[in-house]
């Protein structure tokens, strides 16, 4: 099928308040700001998205909804060439890459309903399920709550679960041993530091940590420090991986921690590194440097691209976005026995907006929407 050229592309921002507050070893948010993007080619409309402020539906509007339109809708590696030409000027990383992430993943979705294909079907299949692991536990969590949520994850078949540290260096070890005794002694612990320590405490607390059997250390210091996470791959204990990349929006980002050998896991994010399209080139990356790839919230976005690539190793169940993804939309994924299995029985990513339930949260829907 030929001559579906990209009608319309319309994005719409929503707002949704946490179920309570939030915090990690840097950051306390209240709201998470979803945007959402529909593109219109062939009778079929494709809906995509990204986690950022709503300056990404205002730039959207004005840079990259004006490159593609009229192009061939399957060709969406077309589109995103164009989209990163056209945003050239204003910088590819933050609100540039968010916003060209959700309007490949829109175009990407668009391409299957189009051609009647899931997209794990577009791209091929590596597998048939992604393992997950929750993700939570927030620093602004009571020692029961943090108990309540990563033991209840567990009793739901999630076999790995991930807690927030850094806010307060000298609790974190004991809400991590907490954690341990909530979970029980099988389960892998995961910790996040999110930028928050020096190199020196971070090397401190990795050896307390390995004394709870913690296996994964997210961000112990900035990913902007990529000499300080090298010194945590090479010393942090034996069975206790390295990882970072949430905050890389393209190639040469990744390429850069990658050949600093400053993480032992990558991850990549679709709603930052430029969609499914940018998600896979990551993989080939991490592929080439015989390195997993995770990937980093967004659960339903990824589930496809992630089945489509064998070097996968988990995606990350993130509270917020599962229950903002579930609340949202129709075909959100579910985890069940700790996997993520993408649905190939409906087209695209599977995914329909529940708009009377979507309608309280609309903070801004575009009113040009270059039709």
């Amino acid at each position: 099928m030929r001559q579906a050229p990209i009608r319309r592309i319309t994005p719409f921002v929503y707002r949704v308040p946490t179920d309570s507050p939030e915090s990690d070893g840097t950051l306390e948010w209240h709201a998470t700001t979803l945007v959402v993007v529909e593109a219109d080619a062939g009778g079929q409309t494709g809906l995509g998205y990204s986690y950022a402020d709503e300056a990404a539906a205002r730039f959207i509007d004005s840079v990259l909804a004006p490159a593609v339109l009229g192009l061939e809708a399957l060709d969406v590696p077309r589109a995103w060439t164009t989209m990163c030409r056209a945003l050239r000027n204003n910088g590819r990383p933050g609100i540039a890459s968010a916003a060209l992430s959700a309007v490949d993943a829109s175009l990407w979705d668009l391409k299957g309903r189009l051609l009647g294909l899931a997209v794990v079907d577009l791209i091929g299949a590596a597998r048939d399920d992604v393992p997950i692991y929750g993700s939570g536990g927030f620093t602004s969590y009571s020692i029961r709550q943090l108990e309540a949520q990563l033991s209840g994850w567990v009793n739901e078949g999630i076999t790995r679960v991930k807690m927030k540290i850094g806010r307060d260096p000298g609790a974190d070890v004991d809400r991590v041993a907490a954690a341990r005794r909530a979970i029980g002694p099988d389960a892998e612990l995961f910790v996040d530091a999110n930028g928050a320590y020096t190199r020196k405490q971070a090397l401190a607390q990795a050896e307390r940590f390995a004394e709870e059997g913690v296996t994964w250390f997210e961000e112990p210091v900035t990913s902007d420090d990529l000499a300080g996470l090298a010194l945590l791959v090479d010393r942090a204990p034996a069975g206790m991986a390295i990882a970072a990349g949430e905050y890389g929006y393209d190639a040469f980002y990744f390429r850069r921690m990658l050949d600093a050998r400053a993480v032992d896991v990558l991850q990549a994010d679709a709603t930052r590194c430029g969609g499914v399209t940018g998600f896979l080139r990551a993989g080939a990356l991490a592929d080439a440097h015989a390195t997993p790839l995770s990937a980093h919230t967004a659960p339903s976005l990824h589930v496809h691209a992630c089945a489509a690539l064998a070097n996968v190793q988990h995606i990350e169940y993130f509270h917020d976005h599962a229950r903002i993804e579930h609340l949202f939309f129709d075909g959100a994924a579910t985890p069940v026995d700790g996997v993520l299995t993408p649905d190939r029985t409906r087209p695209g990513l599977g995914l329909d907006l529940k708009r009377a339930d979507a309608a309280p949260y609309l903070l801004h829907a575009s009113t040009s929407s270059h039709a």
